[in-house]
């Protein structure tokens, strides 16, 4: 690309909402997140599947992409499917979700769409989960996006040699992760170890900083404890380098869960969450200066 440009995920910008609380649909409105983005610098934006299904009741998914393109948000992405791995009633409520999942990815023009594994369970199948991950990218294919696997901690894929695997077995070029670097430090990876992977792999990156210890436990920590970038301890400016490292030349997504960052003024989470992770991308010593 020819300069930096950022995404701001669904809940770095969406007021007081957090994943799985009493609900993910926005206090504010699509227009009103779509022009605080645009004035702090944004080019982009993340939507969770309550808040589209919510907007699309409203205004219908072309209404969307119209306020997106108003505001000059020309990069998208769609999240979250789970139990894409399941079986049974699961899997097929899991099936009705991606429906509408690609439906938006394909009339906004998604770039990806984001998947979670399994939450809390420490054993997988690979070749299932490959196989059943294939299909979610065969079916994501006819929408012209990509899908991209979460690493998190505290599921069954929670490091890259997983990770990797799963996507390999699969066989797809449209298939890859999210690369969050929160996962990547509380999962005890290094960021060295990202320069391994093959560039194709990285679908999506997102952006973020957090204390040195874990407060509370991983998920209260990732739902409520996040920082700004360069407000804490997990160094955004190295991370950052081993994913450019790999080839990596598109936009980054910025993704804040903080129990005080969703509760400032909208225009203020949207202006200070885009300055202090473009200042990540500065030469340090500029920024010291």
């Amino acid at each position: 690309m020819a300069k930096v440009e950022l995404l701001a995920a669904y809940w770095t910008i969406s007021g007081d909402r957090y994943p799985m609380g009493p609900s993910e649909v926005s206090p504010f409105s699509l227009r009103e997140r779509a022009e605080a983005a645009s004035a702090a610098g944004y080019t982009g934006m993340g939507l969770v599947y309550q808040d589209i299904m919510a907007n699309a009741v409203k205004i219908g998914l072309k209404g969307i992409k119209q306020i997106f393109d108003d505001n000059g948000i020309v990069h998208v992405e769609v999240e979250f499917l789970g139990d894409w791995f399941e079986t049974g009633e699961k899997k097929a409520a899991s099936d009705r979700v991606k429906h509408d999942l690609l439906e938006a990815a394909a009339v906004l023009g998604a770039r990806d769409l984001k998947i979670a594994p399994k939450m809390y369970a420490e054993t997988i199948d690979i070749p299932h989960y490959a196989a059943a991950f294939a299909e979610v990218c065969e079916d994501a294919r006819a929408a012209n996006t990509n899908v991209a696997i979460e690493m998190l901690p505290f599921t069954n894929i929670r490091d890259l040699k997983t990770a990797r695997e799963v996507v390999r077995q699969a066989g797809q070029d449209n298939g890859g992760l999210c690369i969050d670097i929160w996962h990547v430090a509380r999962g005890g990876m290094s960021y060295d170890e990202l320069r391994e992977l093959p560039a194709s792999y990285f679908k999506s990156v997102e952006l973020n900083d957090a204390k040195a210890e874990v407060v509370g436990t991983l998920w209260e920590d990732t739902l409520h404890h996040r920082l700004l970038c360069g407000e804490g301890a997990l160094d955004p400016r190295s991370f950052i380098r081993a994913v450019q490292a790999t080839g990596f030349n598109d936009f980054f997504s910025v993704e804040v869960l903080s129990e005080t960052h969703r509760l400032l003024p909208l225009k203020e989470q949207a202006k200070r969450s885009y300055d202090t992770t473009m200042a990540m991308f500065e030469p340090a010593e500029k920024v010291a200066g």
